[in-house]
């Protein structure tokens, strides 16, 4: 059993997703913040600051290292974060010399938040993808329907009659633009060291961070620790795509509910009515674009972190932020099905 739905053993069916589960495993994020470590060395090494030899048997042990898991969790217990005990595992392993050269300047934050947006950045491309193909499912059914017609409706009362391809258009028009802010969303390298200001880094500082960028894709900023607006724009743009998605849901199942103008394959049975064939999938985008609207103001409480680093507003994002990509990811997959699934729409 499980707290959340999204890797419930039955609602998963649901609200899951596999293949964004994937990037939030304990599998994935340890995987990134190995690479991170790596980068850095090599990255050090680069510019002089650790011997070459060192960043190679750092670079060779983070690509086979297997750490303890167990070791990890209790650790994690006690100290509110992972990282001392894995780069304290690593150092066990690398050897004395290599081992007093691991980490070099890093803190804690910056293995974390770099490890997640390794992570997102490689989500985000997925969902523009994703996105592209509810569009293209949008277009092909304006081919297709465009012409027939629908009531048009405000304040859900009967109004004008309208024709599919209009109310294609309120459903399409903001995806494309999402669609545009993903493709061009920056990750940004979190690396600030104990206190934002790469003091053990000395003058070299900037440039080893440009370099740690650069080696792991990431855009090359100042530290971000404590101003956390990248964790809050990605978060408004997954509840602006889940809301909007929510709104076609809501249509769906609205036409669905009136019937005539709607035909949709593959709908829910039901336990009691066997002639019922419910709008599962629509419902659902509206109950997860609800979801991300009331997660995103935790997010934005999280944004209040006092002075140089917190660990509750911190913890606050490691709470929401994974569910919020996950409902979205839900969203995403559910709309392209759904699309897929009408088999008519308006009328002649």
């Amino acid at each position: 059993m499980t707290g959340s739905p999204f890797d419930h053993p039955f609602l998963s069916g649901l609200v899951g997703d596999d293949e964004i589960a994937a990037y939030f495993s304990a599998e994935a994020d340890i995987r990134a913040m190995l690479s991170f470590e790596a980068a850095l060395a090599k990255a050090e090494a680069a510019h002089g600051f650790i011997p070459g030899e060192a960043a190679r048997k750092i670079i060779d042990t983070c690509a086979a290292f297997s750490p303890d898991v167990a070791s990890l969790r209790s650790a994690t217990a006690r100290d509110g974060v992972v990282v001392p005990d894995l780069v304290n595992q690593l150092r066990a392993v690398v050897g004395a010399e290599a081992a007093q050269n691991l980490h070099l300047g890093a803190t804690s934050q910056d293995v974390i938040d770099t490890s997640l947006m390794i992570r997102l950045k490689a989500v985000v491309f997925l969902f523009a993808g994703r996105l592209f193909d509810i569009v293209s499912g949008l277009d092909a059914l304006d081919r297709k329907f465009g012409h027939n017609r629908l009531m048009g409706h405000t304040r859900m009362q009967a109004a004008i009659p309208i024709t599919v391809a209009d109310r294609l258009d309120a459903w399409r028009g903001p995806l494309a633009t999402y669609r545009d802010r993903l493709t061009e969303q920056s990750f940004p390298l979190q690396f600030g060291g104990a206190a934002g200001t790469l003091d053990k880094l000395g003058p070299q500082g900037p440039a080893i961070r440009a370099s740690l960028a650069q080696e792991l894709g990431l855009t090359d900023t100042k530290h971000w620790q404590s101003a956390r607006l990248p964790i809050a724009d990605i978060a408004g743009l997954f509840t602006s795509i889940s809301g909007s998605l929510g709104k076609m849901g809501q249509d769906i199942a609205l036409l669905a509910e009136a019937g005539g103008e709607i035909e949709i394959a593959g709908g829910g049975t039901s336990s009691a009515m066997a002639h019922k064939q419910n709008p599962v999938a629509a419902e659902v985008l509206v109950s997860l674009a609800r979801f991300n609207a009331t997660v995103l103001s935790g997010i934005h409480q999280s944004l209040v972190h006092e002075q140089e680093r917190s660990g509750a507003a911190w913890t606050l994002e490691w709470l929401l932020l994974p569910q919020m990509t996950m409902a979205t990811a839900a969203s995403l997959r559910l709309a392209a099905e759904l699309i897929g699934n009408i088999k008519r729409l308006g009328t002649v």
